[in-house]
């Protein structure tokens, strides 16, 4: 780009930065109570209310960018509707996600949404028509298969943000750095209004950090991750009808590695253990880290430096293009193997038939324990009291074979042992933080000759996350009953 560009470039950065700040103040202000209709995920490691509509701000970037850039760039015509159909479907999508942020729709409709608006943006802003086999160098075309994979890359794309979504700061730095390679892809293709968006919301991304860097003010929401990981999947496949196929759509690839890697082994250790694949749990690599003593922001840094790592990866592969992709890819992967043997949680990971032999055990407890949690949630829509919700739940801890129980409240400690005498020295205990404004923790204990680490942990995950939705169920029927008896008494006194 020429001087002029460059400063156009730094007008549009700018841009999108004061709109998205702005937009995140006002969304601070009157957020928490659009959030207070969401219920309290276990899975989520903050406390209180925090607005999750930060995908507004970046949206309100996107907007004007392209406004801006619509009436002062020259634009071919040839290129406007393609235009069009990426800030349509954009939206589109940033909607689907947003409308599940103020209630939530489920996964399935959710999915078949992201299904329809893929497909709609391949059909109409283009697809991977042709791809270069790396060996051989021949390039082949691939028709109407084209369309289906374009659509599955934009779905994947869409969700692999979201993922990366799972601790303060991470999704956000991860998607600047993608725009970043966005921009140099797309200067050296010569793409015009592609280029600008992405300057633009790289400057929102930098006000959203502002608030969104550990500790969080403020979150991004199934809207903002929905609509960048569609961007950037979508600009990608622009891009790469303007270059080099195979090197401009490693760049994103690549980019996301680290959630590529986390969701991967998520499904496999998952699998292994007989949960169902796309079950959240709190043993992601962030959460590891955690564990092992980083703090949040500690976590974060040494997260992106990976993720760094990979962009300049990108970077090579992109500039060679895509001839240095093994050394590039090499590179990766020595990383990860490094940083493996260096934490204590993945070097079982090195130990694959150690794995595989326990595994049977863990299933049978997992299943075991995934008919009685299901029980138990049910049993918190149906009893009348919290006495009686709470000795269901040690009945539940007895059968998973936990010896102690105790509950950390506002209002105090509920606790239950076993009565048998137990030996403080065969003891472990797992504490499990709760996202709930009245119920703050809960920690198990169990005697190692009734339960190993291994399944230990698993099962105390899973019935804290049983008693929490218990609760938040029993909850929404005690406000339930309270409201139709207001409504009750509000129509006989009218009458009256």
């Amino acid at each position: 780009m020429s001087a002029l560009g460059n400063i156009q470039l730094g007008v549009f950065f700018a841009l999108g930065l004061v709109v998205s700040f702005v937009l995140l103040v006002v969304v601070r202000r009157y957020g928490p109570a659009w959030s207070a209709a969401r219920d309290h995920g276990f899975h989520h490691t903050h406390t209180g209310v925090i607005p999750r509509f930060g995908g507004l701000a970046l949206v309100g970037s996107f907007i004007a960018v392209g406004v801006a850039a619509s009436l002062f760039l020259q634009v071919p015509k040839s290129l406007r509707s393609d235009n069009i159909a990426m800030f349509v479907t954009s939206l589109a999508m940033f909607g689907l996600g947003f409308v599940d942020d103020l209630r939530p729709i489920g996964a399935k409709k959710k999915l078949l949404g992201q299904i329809i608006i893929s497909l709609a943006a391949s059909l109409w802003v283009g697809n991977i028509q042709v791809i270069q086999n790396p060996f051989g160098g021949q390039f082949v075309n691939l028709g109407v298969v084209g369309v289906v994979i374009s659509t599955f890359w934009l779905v994947a794309f869409t969700n692999l943000i979201n993922l990366a979504d799972g601790i303060d700061g991470l999704a956000g730095g991860i998607s600047l750095m993608l725009m970043g390679l966005l921009v140099f892809v797309g200067v050296a293709g010569g793409a015009i209004l592609p280029v600008c968006w992405a300057v633009g919301i790289a400057g929102a991304l930098v006000a959203f950090l502002r608030f969104n860097f550990p500790p969080a003010k403020i979150y991004l929401g199934d809207g903002g991750a929905y609509f960048l990981g569609f961007v950037i999947g979508l600009f990608s496949i622009r891009l790469s009808q303007k270059g080099t196929v195979l090197a401009v759509l490693a760049v994103p690839l690549l980019a996301l590695a680290l959630p590529i890697l986390d969701t991967s082994l998520a499904i496999v250790r998952r699998g292994v253990r007989g949960l169902p694949l796309f079950r959240p749990d709190r043993r992601h690599l962030h959460h590891r880290l955690i564990a092992e003593g980083f703090s949040h922001r500690d976590t974060v840094l040494l997260l992106y430096g990976f993720s760094s790592f990979c962009c300049l990866a990108a970077i090579v592969i992109f500039t060679s293009g895509g001839r240095a992709w093994p050394v590039a890819v090499g590179g990766v992967f020595l990383i990860v193997i490094l940083a493996a043997r260096r934490l204590q949680f993945a070097r079982a990971w090195f130990n694959l038939f150690k794995v595989l032999g326990e595994s049977q055990v863990v299933r049978e407890e997992v299943r075991y324990a995934l008919a009685l949690c299901k029980w138990f949630e049910m049993e918190g829509g149906r009893t009348l009291s919290k006495a009686t919700l709470w000795s269901d739940f040690c009945f539940l801890a007895s059968k998973l074979g936990f010896s102690s129980v105790r509950l950390c409240t506002k209002e105090g400690d509920r606790a239950w042992q076993f009565t048998e005498r137990l030996d403080p020295e065969g003891l472990q205990h797992s504490e499990i933080k709760l996202n709930h404004p009245t119920y703050r923790s809960i920690c198990f204990g169990a005697t190692l000759h009734r339960l190993n680490h291994k399944t230990f942990d698993q099962l105390a995950e899973l019935a804290g996350e049983a008693w929490m939705k218990a609760a938040t169920a029993f909850d929404k029927k005690a406000v339930n009953a309270v409201e139709v008896l207001h409504s009750a008494f509000t129509v006989e006194s009218e009458t009256l």
